[in-house]
């Protein structure tokens, strides 16, 4: 079994927010998509990393999971991508944990 967790930001790159209804569309595909979805949305995780020597860039994030047999590494890649224009980021992180279901 895989699980499947993907870092979604709150603003875009000059601090704005993104509307509700992006989040509820990524949301719903996702669903009809793998049949259920853990949203982790009421406390935003904050996310820091350096830029540079000197700079650090914060941002917060929102994260939603997805359990799936089979990870399909061509249909995620093509997903990322799809979220990376949708969400205008040069990267969405998207990461698959194998997990054992106990």
């Amino acid at each position: 079994m895989n699980m499947i967790q993907l870092l979604l930001p709150l603003c875009d790159n000059e601090g704005h927010p993104f509307p509700q209804s992006i989040y509820f569309h990524v949301r719903d595909e996702l669903t009809e998509q793998f049949g259920g979805i853990t949203t982790y949305v009421r406390s935003p995780a904050e996310g820091l990393w350096k830029e540079g020597q000197s700079s650090t860039v914060k941002d917060e994030i929102v994260i939603y999971e997805v359990m799936a047999k089979e990870l399909n590494r061509g249909w995620w890649k093509e997903f990322r991508e799809s979220l990376e224009r949708l969400f205008r980021q040069e990267s969405i992180v998207v990461r698959a944990i194998l997990i054992d279901m106990l």
